[in-house]
This record gives C-alpha cells, structure tokens and sequence, in this order.
C-alpha cells in the first residue's frame, strides 16, 4: 500500500496524473435559458431527399437541414460572415462542434453529418430549441418543430 501512495504521489509529482485528467468545457452562454427567435420551420421534399428551413419572421432563411438520401448525409447550413472550421451545434442534451466548411458565394456555412449520427438524435430530443452557430461567433437559437425530424427520418430509411 505504501509502494502504491508513493508511486501515485510520484505521478502526481511529474504531472502525469495531471495531464491525463480531462478538462470539462464551459459553454460561453447558457443556451437552455435562451429564447428561441420568433420564425418559422418549413419542410420541403426535394430532387434529392429533402429539406426543413427555419426563417425569421421577415422570411429570411436562417438554418437548414439538408437531407441527401442517395449519400444518407444530412447536411446543417447558416448564414455565416466569413469562415470558420467548425460549426458548433447546442442541444439540451448535446453540445458538439462539428467540422464545417464555409461557401463565400452563398455566404454560408456547412457542416455535413451521416444520417445516423447520434447528434440527430440529441436534436429530436431537445427541449425547444437548438442553437446553431460558426465556433468563432454567436448561436442562432431557434425553436424546435417537427419538420427537422421529418428530415432525418427521411435519410433514415
């Protein structure tokens, strides 16, 4: 026993132990106390699978999910001002930065995901919102509505 303390407090010395602790991350904003935008979700079929769009009250798009069923892929999309390699993705029970790719024709930013990504059921799940938002600037929050789901089952099958 005392070989044992020694060799932990030894670790523990070198800074071993410390450097194998994992570092809890903080979000920046509470987002499950955040009021969603006022706006609307749409659903949409399209050539290639399907497609819910969430705009604001002025009908300005704001975030979609894209479904391609041939690839089972579902792609995240916002409005973004410039580029930013991760798009970080809030759920009530979920917070993920996922890599993401910015367009400067469209002047969005895109991150793609497999259909059965598990990030799709922690969206399905949430209580009322998602927040959506490049990794370097602030979240869209937006309400949470049946057409994304219809989305995901839609690549699902």
């Amino acid at each position: 026993m005392a070989k044992s303390a020694a060799f932990l407090a030894g670790l523990a010395l070198s800074g071993i132990a410390a450097a194998q602790a994992p570092v809890p991350i903080q979000p920046a904003y509470d987002y499950g106390i955040a009021t969603p935008l006022p706006g609307r979700w749409t659903y949409a079929p399209t050539a290639s699978g399907s497609a819910a769009s969430f705009a604001d009250v002025s009908a300005r798009p704001l975030l979609t999910l894209t479904c391609v069923r041939a690839t089972r892929r579902i792609s995240i999309a916002r409005p973004a001002a410039g580029a930013s390699p991760y798009l970080m993705v809030w759920t009530s029970g979920e917070r993920r930065n996922v890599p993401a790719s910015f367009n400067p024709a469209t002047g969005l930013i895109t991150a793609d995901l497999p259909a059965y990504d598990r990030l799709f059921d922690s969206i399905a799940f949430s209580r009322g919102r998602i927040a959506v938002g490049p990794s370097n600037a602030g979240a869209l929050v937006a309400p949470l509505w049946p057409e994304t789901i219809r989305v995901v089952e839609d690549c699902r099958v």
